[in-house]
């Protein structure tokens, strides 16, 4: 039974072959002639037709201009030679590695890959692809040949063959215009496939579709059912079948494929005449001795309308005016992202606008009608101005950010950040800006990332995620630390208003007036909440806690203990100026004695990180190695883990506690 399925899927690989290939090359003397990227266009009253024809040939060949007759539905006309060079050339090096292939096979694969990219053109694109159990691209179309043999040399044998998954994957990242090849090297038939013959038909059909010529080296295999799909995959743009039994012979048939793309030629043909629809054109010609033939079918596309009225011609968009071809259709397929994009920037506009003048808490309401009446540059906000400028959609998104933020247990610090920087904000109005932030991130992510969209989406999503939280520690952290560097001169103040005669009361509402922020307002509203009734004392320590600032508390604990045991506060709170001052000096001596190993600590950190966004957008295939392959999973894991330690170890290192 195993040997009729064989027979069966061989003879239907065999017929899905002959059937996709209408036309079919002479080969004589080991000169193989393929026929791709053949394009039929037409404009006004003309029309055009155009092609590669791709020579394989142990000897070197080329086609004889003179030779070359294009035929379309049996009228001749007159057909140009050009080389190649300036076409769009890609080709994929599709490499079995099956367990069958052993350590030696593997060996092969590397010698005989890199013979191919030594003598392959400088202008041809190749990537890599591999298939075992499972099949995919390990490095698109590239320029860069040591990337590719670095890709191939990490390959290994093991597993089953997916062979038809294995050319799907080739062919779907060889999408476009321009010339495409594949070379396949295999030893076995597809063991993978559940319908086998429905997987050979859809593989069969993208290189069809794609105008990809297939050149195929069988090794070290006479399975018919092998044999017979391999010869399909070779039929269909006029690629060939070479067997090698060993290194030499493998090396010699990809030196053979690297070198067909030297001789590849673009033929090209005017027709004088409008035409529309399928057509059948015929071309013939000399390789050296060789004579060759295609006659195949092609599409000249719609016929265009006759108007009704005369018309002023339609000016050309200024890319297609001035012959620029992909351009287009790189726009297109970045639109939906820059869509998104300014999509989010809007929504991010809108909603910070909405929320603008609603940006603050009961509390700090209530506390500023009542400083209104003790400091008098403060200003009440106007309840019916708030209700008028609060749409409904912005209270349900408020609301429902209120109960999301409500039973988290981070709440209670990010509101202590919130007032530490001063920002006016509440829970839910800072969890609405953080989602907004990572939808921002991640569409600007999609956008700038080029081939790498979904890490630059990962990556965008991230840094949204996390810079909020940090450009809030970062304002918080500023602004305590300019309350601690203004807080000694604050002591000296009050220690002088005392000495003048003047209450404590009375020495803080001075502060309050006449220092800058943002000591000024934190002693504003310390001194609000004495006038509702709280101690003296629990104000300040409230702002110290606020603030959370050491100097603020010691100078709260030397006004108790002058309050409990007596003494001179004017006295006390000039000592403890000094002291505070002194501390800052010796806080900035120490900063400036550990700023290089601070400054090294951060390029070590952010050297990997600007590295790896760096090659995801210049050399994509060879960083995508990190998450494709299981050394490289390996690899990354170990990386991250090592950076995190690396940077505790440096953050404890140049820490210093004054």
């Amino acid at each position: 039974m195993r040997l009729l399925r064989r027979i069966a899927v061989g003879l239907s690989a065999l017929a899905v072959g002959l059937v996709g290939v209408p036309g079919t090359a002479v080969a004589a003397l080991d000169v193989t002639v393929g026929l791709s990227n053949v394009k039929a266009t037409t404009s006004g009253s003309a029309s055009s037709l155009s092609g590669v024809i791709t020579l394989r040939s142990k000897i070197d060949v080329q086609v004889d201009p003179a030779s070359l007759k294009v035929k379309v539905d049996g009228q001749e006309y007159p057909a140009t030679v050009k080389q190649a060079a300036k076409l769009d050339r890609r080709a994929m090096l599709v490499i079995d590695t099956s367990g069958s292939m052993g350590a030696q096979g593997m060996a092969t694969v590397r010698k005989a890959s890199a013979t191919y990219l030594s003598t392959v053109p400088a202008d041809v694109k190749v990537g890599v692809a591999s298939f075992a159990d499972t099949a995919g691209v390990d490095l698109p179309p590239t320029l860069d040949r040591a990337a590719a043999q670095r890709v191939i040399n990490g390959l290994d044998s093991r597993g089953d063959t997916s062979l038809y998954a294995g050319m799907q994957s080739a062919a779907a990242v060889l999408s476009g215009t321009g010339d495409r090849s594949i070379v396949l090297l295999s030893d076995g038939a597809d063991t993978m496939a559940g319908d086998k013959v429905k997987a050979l038909q859809d593989a069969l059909a993208k290189l069809r579709a794609g105008g990809i010529r297939v050149d195929v080296v069988r090794f070290k295999s006479n399975d018919p059912e092998a044999t017979a799909a391999l010869q399909s995959f070779a039929a269909v743009n006029g690629g060939s079948v070479v067997s090698a039994e060993d290194t030499a012979g493998a090396a010699a048939a990809f030196q053979a494929s690297a070198q067909a793309l030297s001789r590849q030629v673009q033929f090209s043909t005017t027709i004088p005449k409008a035409l529309a629809g399928q057509h059948t054109y015929e071309i013939t010609g000399m390789a050296g001795t060789t004579g060759f033939g295609f006659s195949r079918q092609i599409d000249f596309g719609a016929a265009a309308p006759a108007p009704a009225t005369p018309a002023v011609p339609a000016t050309p968009a200024p890319a297609q005016a001035a012959g620029v071809g992909p351009a287009p259709v790189l726009v297109a397929s970045r639109t939906p992202f820059i869509a998104a994009a300014l999509l989010g920037l809007a929504l991010f506009v809108v909603i910070g606008t909405a929320l603008a003048p609603t940006l603050q808490t009961k509390r700090e309401r209530r506390v500023a009608a009542i400083g209104a009446y003790v400091v008098g540059d403060t200003v009440a906000l106007s309840r019916q101005e708030m209700k008028a400028a609060q749409s409904t959609i912005t209270a349900q998104l408020l609301d429902m950010g209120d109960r999301v933020m409500k039973d988290r247990k981070s709440t209670s610090k990010t509101m202590s950040l919130i007032e530490r920087a001063d920002l006016p904000f509440r829970a839910g109005e800072w969890l609405v800006l953080r989602v907004i932030a990572v939808i921002v991130g991640a569409a600007l992510g999609m956008v700038f990332a080029g081939e790498a969209k979904f890490v630059g989406l990962f990556i965008g999503g991230v840094l949204g995620l996390l810079l909020m939280p940090l450009g809030l520690r970062f304002a918080a952290s500023r602004r305590a630390r300019k309350f601690e560097a203004q807080l000694p001169q604050i002591l000296l103040l009050i220690s002088t208003s005392l000495r003048s005669g003047f209450g404590l009361p009375q020495s803080l509402d001075a502060v309050a007036r006449d220092a800058a922020e943002p000591a000024g307002k934190e002693f504003s509203r310390a001194l609000a909440e004495t006038r509702i009734g709280t101690d003296i004392s629990d104000a300040l320590e409230r702002v110290a806690d606020r603030m959370e600032s050491k100097s603020m508390h010691w100078t709260v604990m030397a006004i108790r203990i002058q309050r409990e045991v007596g003494g001179n506060l004017a006295d006390t709170l000039r000592t403890t100026a000094g002291t505070l001052r002194e501390r800052e000096s010796l806080h900035r001596q120490v900063a400036t004695l550990s700023a290089e190993g601070r400054l090294s600590a951060y390029i070590l950190i952010a050297l990997p990180i600007f590295i790896f966004l760096y090659m995801t957008r210049v050399n994509y295939g060879y960083v995508s190695l990190l998450w494709t392959t299981m050394p490289g999973l390996f690899m990354t894991g170990f990386g991250l883990v090592s950076l995190g330690i690396g940077i505790v170890w440096m953050r404890k290192v140049v820490q210093i506690e004054v």
